[in-house]
């Protein structure tokens, strides 16, 4: 089964070897993004719910470049840095998710640069 790799256009540089997502079978596999802006700097410095709306823009960019929408989301995978920011990340994520969220999980993690406070993965499946 062929891939087809998904980088957005003003996708930040990665951080390591991966692309932003990946395309295989109709189902779409997002990337751990985080709050990047196109030149790779951190955006929302110490602000949970500016990260989460960046992190969450990001993938609505993968989602949609690869043809779907959030709505197509069935699966987030959540890591904050403090678990005292899971009320105010959730705020942000209703957003995005109003009606029928997809399953998820949300764990403590340290991530990658100490300024990061929120990363999410996501899997959707937009089709054949």
């Amino acid at each position: 089964m062929p891939k087809e790799i998904i980088v957005p256009a003003g996708s930040p540089p990665p951080l390591a070897p991966y692309s932003p997502g990946t395309k295989a079978d109709g189902v779409v596999y997002v990337s751990g993004m985080l709050a990047m802006d196109k030149d790779g700097k951190t955006v929302g410095i110490g602000d949970v719910k500016a990260q989460t709306r960046c992190v969450l823009e990001a993938i609505k960019s993968v989602i949609e470049t690869a043809g779907g929408t959030m709505a197509d989301i069935t699966f987030n995978s959540i890591f904050l840095k403090d678990l005292a920011d899971y009320a105010a990340m959730n705020e942000v994520y209703r957003e995005y998710f109003p009606s029928q969220p997809p399953a998820r999980y949300c764990i403590r993690a340290d991530l990658v640069r100490p300024e990061f406070l929120v990363e999410i993965s996501s899997i959707a499946h937009v089709g054949r």
